[in-house]
């Protein structure tokens, strides 16, 4: 599968993956500032994802292997690699079935543990879009309010959303694999699963999907990993508080 990506400057190549649902344009602004410190900065769609193709299979299997081919498709010998919460899976079961590729491993707000299925109020709002009945993005944002409260989780939502024809709305995500998969999202990694190479670990102080209590698990995946907290950030850490994300990250990058 050839997966859709934004590529922006030049230089060592650092690919991003974004979480459940969303797509490497979330990542386009801290994109440009990685660029900018001499990244080739690869915004990467995962399958049934933003531009990417849609397909009936998903796991974390099938993720890493189509990242390994993304490499392949762009003489990707090396990489720094970091992903967000379904991306930060990805980024693990990549890491540790291709170590020999990745220089610097960040993985934000994710741990190697299960997690049991948390996203059915998001994919309920998603299934309710009736795009027959939708003429702008305001109709959407009200009909996912009536299940979504948060205001910025709804603004994220609405990023799925594109005009498939002059009068037609559509949703770029296969939200009907996602749905029927989407145990999948909380899978572990695999119990003999290990990445010996340097890994950063960044959690929000608000989130609670990386425990104290539960250090001991990543431990015994990446028993070369440093832990760091970003103040003022729930589980989109990356977008509540960019500024201490991308000093913590750009500084283990340049390390």
């Amino acid at each position: 599968m050839k997966l859709h990506s934004n590529i922006i400057g030049s230089g060592f190549p650092l690919i991003i993956l974004h979480g459940f649902l969303g797509m490497g344009d979330n990542w386009k602004t801290l994109g440009k500032k990685y660029s900018e410190l001499g990244y080739q900065v690869h915004l990467v769609d995962q399958r049934n994802h933003g531009r990417s193709p849609h397909s009936e299979d998903f796991s974390y299997q099938f993720l890493s292997d189509d990242l390994l081919a993304y490499c392949l498709d762009h003489n990707l010998d090396k990489i720094a690699l970091l992903g967000h919460s379904m991306g930060g899976k990805t980024a693990m079961h990549f890491a540790c079935e291709n170590p020999e590729k990745i220089e610097h491993l960040i993985i934000a707000d994710i741990s190697p543990k299960y997690y049991a299925p948390h996203h059915q109020d998001i994919l309920d709002s998603l299934q309710s879009l009736d795009f027959s009945e939708i003429k702008s993005r305001t109709d959407a944002e009200n009909e996912l309010s009536n299940y979504i409260t948060d205001k910025g989780i709804r603004m994220f939502l609405l990023k799925n959303i594109y005009r498939k024809s002059p009068s037609e709305f559509a949703l770029r995500i296969n939200l009907k694999t996602l749905s029927e998969k989407v145990i999948e999202i909380g899978k572990p990694l695999a119990e003999n699963a290990i990445f010996k190479g340097k890994t950063l670990f960044l959690k929000g102080d608000r989130s609670n999907y990386i425990l104290d209590n539960e250090l001991n698990i990543i431990a015994n995946h990446f028993p070369n990993y440093t832990l760091k907290t970003i103040s003022k950030a729930g589980h989109w850490l990356h977008a509540e508080n960019s500024f201490d994300f991308f000093t913590a990250t750009s500084e283990f990058l340049n390390n």
